[in-house]
């Protein structure tokens, strides 16, 4: 016998029976994850299929799966730093950077630890950007770069480590320049000098320290500081003598005249510290800068204490 609520009700209980079968079809179309509990095997077997697969987005969620229904398990500890990985191919950095110090705290004396400080400092090396832009991430990167240097000088991730740091040390540098050069073409001399003697004082070891001293060599006969111009000359014919950036910084200095020379402004500050000569990491920097040479001649400094360390 039917009642006449009898067939509303059959309805409305098949709906809501059909919602859940037709959200767990469409998971498996989709291919997302089977969040149903399964047993570690199944789980990291199926994040390793689809890490194979490139479909890093997919192994990722799916080795924080192993991590999330399985934490105490040998596999919860390998999926942590698979699923780091799995993120940075993904180019899903923050979350890499999060996994990567996750295991790191949970595990700090595991055998894996350095290949997980290693994973920080990719993801932030991987996100420096071009010279124009701030270069926040480029110092994050020479840190944990650094860090992993420190902490495990010997492992093969430290080799590469060190060869990325030249790397961002090299664009920081850059940075400085492009901002000097920013602040000389508007004749903000003072503002100029002082980042480009930044970059002999931090980054001198890199390649844009010819540029650096030539340019200083400029802003020192702006500001009427003739003195420390030739010092700077100098010292990049010591060390750079055969490149343009002298031959420029020589030409410069020969033909402006001492007359020339704008006096300073009452109060303006006068830059009076020596530029500091480029030396061989180890070794002993000249006390004087070298007496200003033409470019092609002979300079008096030795190179076993003037040529800048690789």
């Amino acid at each position: 016998m039917r009642t006449p609520f009898s067939r509303p009700l059959a309805l409305a209980l098949v709906a809501a029976l059909a919602l859940p079968i037709a959200g767990c079809a469409r998971n498996r179309t989709k291919g997302d994850l089977p969040y149903v509990a399964r047993d570690v095997g199944t789980l990291y077997t199926a994040a390793k299929t689809r890490l194979d697969q490139h479909r890093y987005k997919e192994a990722a969620a799916l080795f924080d799966e192993v991590e999330r229904q399985h934490p105490y398990s040998v596999w919860a500890r390998r999926a942590q730093l698979m699923g780091a990985f799995s993120h940075y191919l993904a180019r899903s950095y923050t979350d890499s950077i999060q996994s990567a110090q996750r295991f790191i705290s949970v595990h700090p004396g595991n055998k894996d630890a350095a290949y997980a400080y290693y994973l920080i400092a990719l993801c932030y090396y991987e996100q420096i950007s071009d010279v124009t832009r701030d270069q926040k991430i480029s110092t994050q990167a020479q840190d944990a770069l650094g860090e992993l240097i420190r902490r495990y000088p010997n492992t093969r991730y430290a080799g590469d480590a060190r060869l990325k740091v030249d790397l961002v040390r090299d664009h920081l540098a850059g940075k400085e320049m492009e901002i000097g050069r920013f602040y000389e073409r508007r004749g903000q001399w003072l503002a100029a000098t002082l980042r480009f003697r930044k970059v002999i004082d931090d980054y001198q070891t890199t390649t844009h320290t010819p540029e650096a001293l030539m340019r200083l060599t400029e802003t020192y006969l702006a500001l009427g500081v003739r003195g420390e111009a030739e010092k700077s000359a100098a010292v990049l014919g010591a060390n750079y003598p055969g490149t343009d950036w002298y031959e420029r910084a020589y030409k410069l200095v020969k033909e402006y005249p001492p007359t020339a020379i704008a006096p300073l402004a009452p109060g303006q500050p006068v830059v009076t510290q020596a530029t500091t000569p480029v030396a061989t990491p180890g070794t002993a920097a000249p006390s004087a800068a070298p007496a200003l040479e033409a470019p092609g001649k002979p300079t008096p400094a030795s190179p076993s204490s003037t040529t800048p360390g690789n």
